[in-house]
């Protein structure tokens, strides 16, 4: 009877060890899985990365070919880094990879066009070349070229502004003073600021439904904390703080937007660097500095 006990509880012992093997082997196999699929999302990114920044660089070329400054050029060029940045911070998934890939391709088939566009114009300018005199082949040439980065600009912008997400640009914040009479003053100086203001544009976006939509906004003072409301909202298992919700009519045009922060109440403004943040949902979409003295 002892015989046949001992007997079975080695067979139990030994299927224990094979079970405990065989699922050490399906976790390790996971593991590797998971690890290959990061690697290649990454790689995948760095990518798209690389041809987004061979971009600018063109638009870089550009830019500093023309001696007189274009706004044009410069603002498709800030356009593109809010394109690199956006990459930068975001996260490294399949559906974030595709977005950006998608993003990208229409981008090159616009430039692609334009392109070829402009080598046909250079081919005219070869053959007015013949027929008139210097200066005013010059004059056309440059006329020419500019004309063909403005387009160029323009379906950059188009293809950009495609991406159906609400965005800000031009973010900007300072201390300012509120008179009594409501005038409000911008100040550099912690002790005389009563409030923090925060404006920015809201950025046409024709695949954004029309209506009411909202912003938060985050100013975390030197000390790291977030004022204002202080208060925390979770999107997707992803949290964060805001000091206020900017809420706002959309009507599918830019839209400029001016938020106040308060001070936590009785107590000055800290001196020294301030971040502000603004918050599509779990998004960040516009980030920037100021100071306080």
């Amino acid at each position: 009877m002892e015989n046949k006990s001992s007997k079975g509880l080695k067979i139990a012992l030994g299927l224990a060890v094979v079970l405990f093997l065989a699922t050490g082997f399906y976790a390790m196999n996971l593991h590797k899985k998971a690890s290959d699929e990061k690697k290649e999302l990454t790689e995948q990114k760095q990518l798209v990365m690389n041809d987004l920044n061979a971009m600018a660089k063109q638009y870089d070329e550009a830019i500093g070919e023309n001696e007189i400054k274009n706004n044009n050029l410069i603002e498709a060029r800030a356009r593109i880094q809010g394109l690199i940045d956006s990459l930068k911070i975001s996260e490294t998934n399949v559906k974030s990879l595709w977005r950006y890939k998608q993003k990208y391709a229409s981008l090159q088939k616009e430039m692609d066009v334009l392109l070829a566009q402009n080598d046909s114009l250079r081919i005219e300018n070869s053959y007015l070349a013949t027929s008139l005199d210097s200066t005013r082949i010059r004059l056309e040439e440059r006329a020419m070229f500019t004309d063909s980065l403005l387009v160029q600009n323009n379906a950059l912008a188009e293809v950009v502004s495609d991406a159906s997400v609400l965005s800000a640009v031009d973010l900007k914040a300072s201390g300012v003073i509120v008179r009594t009479s409501g005038k409000v003053i911008p100040t550099e100086r912690a002790g005389r600021s009563d409030k923090i203001r925060v404006c920015f544009i809201v950025a046409k976006n024709k695949l954004i439904q029309a209506g009411e939509q909202e912003l938060y906004v985050q100013v975390i003072d030197p000390k790291g904390n977030t004022l204002g409301l202080n208060e925390q909202v979770t999107f997707d298992e992803k949290t964060i703080g805001y000091s206020l919700i900017s809420k706002f009519n959309y009507e599918n045009a830019n839209l400029n937007i001016c938020e106040f922060v308060n001070a936590a109440e009785d107590v000055d403004f800290e001196k020294g660097s301030y971040i502000v943040n603004v918050f599509n949902e779990k998004d960040l979409v516009s980030t920037s500095e100021f100071s306080l003295r």
